[in-house]
């Protein structure tokens, strides 16, 4: 079965780039390159990934074409851009000549307003991707959610993924508001969610696997298994849980779908989204 990790991410620790991380965060405090997660998917039985950009610049782009270039297990690229730049439409004319860049994100979560997403300007940048059939990531935390399906609406046609389930608070156990707004969100068939993030959004310390079940359920039962696709979040999960750790949680609750379903949650769905 082919199983692709759809989100993880490299860098070379740079205290001042990587300002996010932060001083709780030690563990990752390190670099994380192609050469520390090869062993990893290979003993989850993984087969490839795709790497997210994990810095807002630019550099963080050709840091990582490079990277897939090098190492033929990277299959592709979810880059940066600055979408409320009124260039770039020609910034994404120049990243879509390069075969493994297969999207883009812009890092919504922690921006005011809350509603940033629906602004003219980054509407403006969403219908310039248009143009080249590439990914757009959402990385939101779950109050944006609202705003992140009416912007989904105006695109029908442009492929969305939604990155960690928009981070619903695992550790307080909240579910139900967030499954509403999720199930919202679900409904435009061109938004596909990833499983991923789920351990940081949990208590770091003393999560356990049945408190995954309610979140992996709503994002089955709201996607269906043809839009929903495994990601590690590696090596941010690493403040939470190792990446075995990451890939039980989700092999044990897919094991009771059937082939077919399995089949497409660890492999066909992001072959299909990304166009691999």
């Amino acid at each position: 079965m082919l199983k692709i990790d759809t989100h993880q991410h490299f860098w070379q620790f740079d205290k001042m780039r990587h300002a996010w991380i932060k001083e709780d965060m030690k563990v990752v405090q390190k670099d994380f390159l192609p050469a520390d997660l090869a062993p990893l998917l290979n003993n989850a039985g993984i087969n490839a990934c795709i790497t997210v950009q994990a810095d807002e610049t630019e550099a963080e782009n050709d840091f990582m074409l490079a990277l897939a270039k090098e190492n033929d297990f990277i299959k592709g690229v979810i880059g940066w851009l600055d979408f409320f730049d009124p260039q770039v439409s020609e910034r994404l004319a120049y990243y879509s000549q390069f075969d493994l860049m297969k999207g883009f994100r812009f890092i919504l979560q922690n921006k005011q307003p809350r509603d940033l997403l629906m602004s003219d300007k980054f509407i403006r940048g969403i219908k310039a991707l248009g143009a080249y059939d590439l990914v757009y990531e959402i990385l939101i935390f779950s109050d944006q959610i609202p705003y992140a399906t009416a912007l989904v609406k105006q695109f029908p046609k442009q492929r969305f993924v939604l990155n960690h389930l928009a981070k619903p608070k695992i550790k307080a156990g909240e579910v139900e508001n967030w499954k509403k707004d999720i199930s919202a969100l679900a409904k435009h068939e061109n938004v596909y969610c990833k499983v991923s993030g789920m351990v940081t959004e949990a208590d770091w310390t003393n999560w356990k696997p049945l408190d995954f079940e309610p979140y992996i359920d709503v994002a089955f039962n709201a996607f269906g298994a043809d839009r929903v696709l495994f990601g590690s979040d590696w090596p941010v999960s690493n403040l939470a849980a190792n990446y075995q750790k990451v890939n039980e949680i989700v092999s044990h609750y897919v094991i009771n779908l059937s082939q077919l379903e399995q089949e497409n949650f660890w492999g066909k769905n992001a072959v299909k989204c990304y166009q691999l």
